[in-house]
């Protein structure tokens, strides 16, 4: 190869590199400052193709989107001392690309832990000025909107970024607060699960007594009514022997004879020594005339 050809070479190889070191791209998702010698020439750079000089301007990039900090469980003290176990997480994202670069370098990471302690801060301050029932249930909700406006204003002013929204995941008390409670819980369980008991077995033993007592009513009326429908039978009976007996002795008298047979013989191992003339025989022998 000959020396022009190196020549052109080399300087078409120049060329590319000056052209790809002279524009840059900003993507619509993307925020961007232009630096010369590490100073910021030029923020908040629209999408789109831009020029820059060679070798003596760079650019830096940052995630335009809204980004998510998910921070770790805390503890703070409420208004009574009373401790709790608070999770929160962020959304923010980069409102002011030459603060957030001059703040933190253009290090995401680093505003995270500048935003986290900004959290943290807040969080201390505001359940500290409530009770724990405020900050469990009664004031969650506005906790958590008086919070991101606070942190909203100071991320804004001191670090470029714009914080959309603070949340409070959960709020638990301390493992050893949570089993006491658990404790006191379960032994107030079981002692209202006795007292019920207790009114239960009260209540069966009372509907068990009144239940014998009706029994023994019932019985007993039943009994009376039997025995005064015996009573009855009786003497309806005693009255159709007596109008009988009435009307014809004779009848009556054969009557019972024959009753008296009849019982007297129903058994065929009954033996009777008795006089063949006894009154026994009477109707007997009379019929044998």
């Amino acid at each position: 190869m000959s020396t022009k050809g190196l020549v052109l070479g080399f300087v078409a190889v120049v060329l590319v590199v000056l052209g790809a070191n002279s524009l840059f791209v900003v993507t619509e998702l993307e925020r961007a400052v232009l630096l010369e010698f590490g100073k910021v020439i030029r923020a908040d750079i629209e999408p789109g193709l831009h020029p820059k000089k060679p070798f003596v301007n760079s650019v830096r990039k940052f995630d335009g989107r809204v980004l998510t900090l998910d921070a770790p469980a805390e503890r703070f003290l409420t208004l009574e001392k009373k401790a709790v176990i608070v999770d929160s997480f962020a959304k923010f994202k980069v409102n002011d690309a030459q603060l957030f670069y001059t703040a933190t370098s253009g290090d995401v990471r680093r505003a995270e832990d500048l935003l986290r302690q900004q959290i943290n801060n807040g969080l201390r301050n505001e359940i500290a000025n409530r009770s724990l029932h405020e900050v469990v249930s009664g004031e969650r909700d506005q906790l958590m909107s008086v919070l991101t406006k606070r942190i909203n204003g100071v991320a804004k002013t001191e670090f470029g970024i714009e914080v959309v929204d603070v949340r409070v995941k959960k709020i638990d008390l301390p493992p050893e607060v949570s089993q006491s409670v658990y404790n006191r819980m379960n032994t107030e369980r079981d002692i209202e699960a006795r007292e019920h008991r207790a009114q239960g077995q009260e209540l069966a033993a009372g509907v068990r007594a009144d239940a014998a007592k009706r029994r023994e009513i019932i019985l007993a009326e039943a009994y009376a009514s039997a025995e005064q429908v015996r009573g009855n039978g009786d003497a309806e009976s005693a009255k159709i022997y007596a109008d009988a007996f009435t009307k014809d002795k004779e009848f009556y008298k054969f009557y019972r004879s024959m009753t008296a047979y009849r019982n007297t013989f129903s058994n065929k191992g009954d033996i009777l020594l008795i006089q063949p003339d006894s009154d026994f025989f009477k109707y007997l022998n009379n019929s044998q005339k």
